[in-house]
């Protein structure tokens, strides 16, 4: 099916799922005739800040307070009910938060579950991204619609994959801050209702068949930026990326970051989710920054309403508010903690703390009434938004939606696209991948996960609605397929069972060994403290590797890097593949790839570092190398050490090659600048100049130009590419990374022909670096763009 054909087909059995479904129940709401309707808040002529200021006018100072945790008590005299603002929906619904229900006796019991996020993030498919938000997001009103879910979630994890031994890395889009915006942008939009309004407009994105519905809410048909379906949450604000390491806390580190790291690295998927992604929900981290708990820092907090136009609410991580004075000693008591992140522009606490203190800080004066109108302000305009207060929500715009909208055949099938995008082949010594299924005899499939369904999830997983192990998707394609645990679980510290995968190995006709990482290794509140196998893991692969007729396939779990070297140079290892987390159709798409149903296109999102790397501090959060320290930097961006596997790495079973058919080689700031700021230039150095602050330049849009690209399919089997275009800056200056991504896209490719696409570049953006003072500065002179093994010169002068 072509890509519009694909992309209409969704579209159509997305319409007509709505038609069709009808909720079995109803959530409790307020403003219910016929006596709780009449308030200013229930009138939905009125806008937003005045139905807002009308609810808060009506409160007491006890009701404003019971608003300010997650679990927000309920007001009966206004008909209002208790609302649970705690649900969770990062690649499906999760089970992790209170506001989600599948056990309560509810019709739904289960709903899609999606690769975790490192793994679509492998995909580099921005269409996939935004309808993996809107699939969950249909769901999510689904259930909300018959009582089992809320309507904010606190999803995406869209902090920087730093450092490889992080337990949460897989929740996160990878290392790189641009891939980390875009899919921060994608996500939200998709789950915040980017697919409704009346009237749809499809846009046939190409990447790959995936087709993309940009649709915006609004009954006029208009853009609605007031209007939510649903609210997403850019999680974790900032510099977020230790759980427990050594003596070290996510519950009292204290991360210091340099003005540098923090514009380049840690805050641009924060901006780019709110003023790009419209997201309508911020949460500050547990951690300190510089010396100041996350949720108390001023400056942060309101620079994303001041500077970068947010339009929501700021929660805290849970318990958040009392690390500050439990856990960081930053306050001398809990009243003043408390006052200190509603001060700061925090607004609402998972967890009770605020509950309990709050009454006690307005007594002592340390917290004033207008603070909490303030934070309630910004909730109740987000549960405004989301029509919380326009009545019976099965008469609303959602109000159709019900359990037939949950693990739809349109759901599953994008779950599985999604995992055969996000699968990365890593090695593969003489085209031993794709087997032929009609040559293949027979199969064995040894590991402690491969028969295990419930590994391949990762965290922050609901109830997925067909889940398979890896041995059973296999089984389906070839019926003699053995399976052995090799080790007893993921731990692996004993090799008792060894000779009976080895035993099975031996009778095998190919052998496919799974090896890596599950929950017990990687996860919230848990870092690990090697990059190897676990246990003896190692040992397995090799010794099933001695003893298999044929070369043997390696299948690599988990989200965080691997140093599987070792099998990276072992001739008796054939292929290596990682599979993450794929979600509940991973087991299928790892059989499609297998036998060649599917030819593998996904790209490491992440550096794969050695073992060696584990020397390196881990609460250490510069990302620049410092030679003289022995410190290697981190990420593709600044790491001089050497890797196991590159970020961008993944191979497929077909050969590309590279044009770049058009691009400028000058480019003039001079048209952009202002004439106060050339005159400043001038007196400050004219022609000598080295660097041009982007602030100076009045028209950035002006200078963007599209570089063209031909990418040619010169092998035998068709495939998805996906084309990532680099820049490396002049060497003139200190911190500069070694190189940087300007853009990404997936194509489609056809055996033995060519396809023309386009990358957007804006200089300001993209050719851009951070100065040791926080500033984005363009470095005048040549800037390197790279394509594969290509480079293309632009050269940026002032005149």
């Amino acid at each position: 099916m072509s890509a519009n054909g694909r992309c209409l087909f969704f579209l159509l059995v997305f319409l007509l799922s709505l038609s069709h479904s009808k909720p079995v129940a109803n959530p409790q709401f307020p403003c219910k005739p016929p006596t709780h309707n009449t308030y200013s808040f229930c009138n939905i002529s009125l806008p937003i800040t005045r139905r807002a200021q009308s609810l808060i006018s009506h409160l007491t100072l006890q009701e404003k307070i019971q608003q300010l945790s997650d679990n927000a008590s309920g007001i009966p005299r206004l008909g209002i009910p208790h609302y649970e603002w705690w649900s969770e929906s990062l690649h499906g619904i999760a089970i992790n938060g209170p506001g989600v229900s599948f056990k309560n006796g509810g019709p739904v019991t289960s709903a899609t579950g999606f690769p975790q996020v490192i793994v679509s993030a492998a995909s580099f498919n921005r269409s996939l991204w935004f309808l993996i938000g809107s699939a969950i997001s249909i769901e999510a009103r689904a259930m909300y619609n018959v009582g089992q879910a809320g309507l904010t979630f606190w999803a995406p994890n869209i902090n920087i994959f730093r450092d490889p031994r992080w337990g949460r890395g897989q929740e996160t889009p990878g290392e790189d801050p641009m891939v980390a915006s875009a899919y921060a942008i994608e996500f939200v939009r998709g789950f915040q209702g980017g697919n409704w309004r009346s009237g749809t407009e499809t846009e046939s994105t190409g990447r790959h068949g995936i087709g993309q519905t940009r649709v915006l809410l609004g009954e006029d048909g208009e853009i609605n930026d007031d209007k939510l379906m649903l609210s997403a949450c850019c999680k974790h604000s900032s510099a977020y990326d230790l759980e427990k390491w050594g003596n070290f806390s996510r519950y009292s580190f204290n991360a210091v970051v340099t003005e540098q790291d923090m514009e380049d690295t840690y805050q641009p998927p924060f901006r780019s989710c709110i003023q790009e992604g419209k997201a309508s929900c911020l949460m500050c981290s547990y951690n300190e920054v510089n010396g100041v708990p996350a949720c108390a820092r001023e400056d942060l907090l309101q620079k994303t309403r001041r500077e970068w136009g947010f339009k929501g609410y700021i929660t805290s991580d849970c318990d958040a508010v009392a690390t500050i004075f439990e856990y960081q000693n930053y306050s001398k008591s809990p009243e003043d903690a408390v006052a200190m992140a509603l001060k700061a522009g925090m607004d609402i606490n998972c967890g009770t703390y605020v509950l309990r203190n709050a009454q006690s800080a307005v007594e002592k004066g340390k917290l004033q009434e207008e603070d909490i109108d303030r934070a309630l302000h910004n909730l109740f305009s987000v549960q405004l938004r989301l029509g919380l207060f326009d009545g019976d929500p099965q008469k609303g715009q959602f109000g159709k939606l019900g359990p037939k909208n949950v693990c739809t055949k349109e759901h599953k099938t994008l779950a599985l696209e999604a995992a055969r995008q996000g699968i990365v082949l890593l090695k593969n010594d003489k085209k031993f991948l794709p087997l032929n299924k009609k040559a293949v005899s027979s199969l064995a499939i040894i590991g402690p996960l491969a028969n295990k369904a419930s590994s391949l999830g990762g965290d922050y997983t609901g109830y997925p609605c067909d889940s398979q192990s890896l041995f059973e998707g296999l089984k389906a394609y070839i019926k003699k397929t053995s399976y052995a645990i090799g080790c007893p679980d993921v731990a692996c510290d004993s090799d008792t069972q060894f000779h009976k995968a080895i035993i099975v190995a031996k009778r095998a006709d190919f052998v496919i060994v799974v090896a890596g990482l599950d929950l017990s290794q990687e996860t919230e509140d848990l870092d690990r403290v090697s990059l190897l196998l676990p246990g003896k893991q190692m040992s397995l692969v090799s010794s099933v590797a001695a003893a298999s007729k044929k070369p043997v396939i390696l299948v690599l779990t988990g989200g965080g890097p691997l140093d599987v070297s070792f099998a990276k140079g072992d001739p008796r290892i054939a292929s290596i593949l990682w599979i993450g987390y794929p979600g509940e159709a991973g087991a299928k798409a790892l059989a499609e790839i297998i036998f060649g149903e599917y030819n593998p296109d996904g790209r490491l999102p992440v550096t794969w570092y050695p073992e060696s790397f584990t020397e390196v501090s881990m609460n250490d959060m510069n990302m620049r190398p410092n030679p003289s320290l022995g410190y290697p930097g981190r990420t593709y961006r600044f790491y001089t050490g050497n890797r196991v596997y590159g970020f961008g790495g993944g191979l497929s079973y077909t050969n590309f090659t590279y044009k770049i058919l058009s691009a400028p080689s000058k480019l003039s700031l001079s048209g952009s600048l202002s004439a106060n700021s050339r005159k400043r230039i001038l007196q400050q150095g004219g022609e000598r100049l080295s660097y041009i602050i982007t602030n100076e330049i009045t028209s950035c849009n002006s200078l963007r130009f599209n570089v063209r690209i031909s990418v040619e399919n010169v092998g035998n089997m068709d495939g998805g590419h996906v084309v990532m275009l680099f820049s490396r800056v002049p060497a003139v200056f200190r911190g500069s990374p070694a190189k940087q991504l300007v853009g990404f896209d997936r194509v489609h490719t056809i055996s033995n022909r060519s396809t023309e696409m386009s990358i957007l570049v804006d200089p300001c953006e993209h050719l851009s670096v951070a100065n040791e003072q926080g500033k984005k500065i363009i470095l005048l002179g040549g800037h390197a763009l790279m394509l594969g093994d290509l480079e293309h010169f632009v050269t940026i002068q002032i005149y």
